[in-house]
């Protein structure tokens, strides 16, 4: 079953949304970073140790497994429970990938998404284009200029305009390319319709923002902030 942005494919025991021009060519061993090799190369930061970069002839990708933080993290590692397949993670953030994707803005697009079940549980993984000649916002934040921050908050402001609501908009989702800021990791993020300019979850992912820019340079009321919200309101 398939759309003009999505094939449904069930193998091997996984269910998975494929791009329909990658859908002929699918193997479900794509989801699995040992049949890469050396092709895969974990990614440094963010990612929790469960994201490779997939160096590949025709294109780069990024392999991401679902893995869970915090305290729960401990105890259950990939683990979720299975709600049916509107509700699983990777899905879900395939989807709203293609709906960002296809509107034009600054963000990678999908390749491939998968889950596999286990009883009530399932585990899943996703598949994105690797963005090229970018670097994570923290970790060049000292070194970039104002107009730069100017620019991050521009760009937030389109998703925000576009109803896109990042659930962790940090300094590590943020990506910084030559002429383009990108925003990536959009697990657990939502179309919001119907919202205010002045709706409350635009406030709270500026301010989650801000909390992890303080983290990592110690700034409270700083030009670089203000650039930031300058660009933001600029639209």
């Amino acid at each position: 079953m398939g759309s003009d942005t999505e094939v449904h494919i069930k193998r091997d025991g996984i269910n998975a949304l494929v791009v329909p021009e990658w859908a002929e060519q699918f193997d479900p061993d794509w989801f699995d970073p040992d049949y890469w090799g050396e092709r895969a190369v974990p990614v440094s930061s963010g990612g929790r140790g469960s994201a490779w970069f997939v160096e590949r002839p025709e294109q780069d990708w990024v392999l991401r497994h679902y893995r869970r933080g915090g305290l729960i993290g401990r105890l259950v590692r990939d683990s979720y429970l299975y709600m049916g397949k509107v509700r699983v993670r990777s899905f879900s953030e395939f989807r709203l990938l293609t709906h960002i994707y296809k509107a034009g803005l600054p963000a990678p697009k999908p390749i491939a998404a998968m889950y596999r079940r286990n009883g009530r549980a399932y585990s899943a993984s996703i598949i994105i284009e690797r963005l090229q000649g970018v670097s994570p916002f923290g970790a060049i934040i000292g070194e970039l200029t104002g107009s730069v921050w100017f620019e991050v908050g521009r760009t937030i402001r389109q998703f925000h305009d576009a109803g896109v609501c990042h659930a962790d908009l940090n300094c590590f989702n943020i990506m910084i390319g030559e002429k383009r800021v990108f925003l990536i990791d959009f697990d657990k993020g939502k179309l919001v319709s119907g919202s205010l300019s002045d709706a409350r979850w635009k406030a709270e992912n500026l301010a989650r923002l801000r909390r992890s820019v303080e983290k990592l340079t110690k700034l409270k009321a700083d030009q670089r902030w203000s650039a930031l919200l300058k660009g933001y309101n600029s639209q």
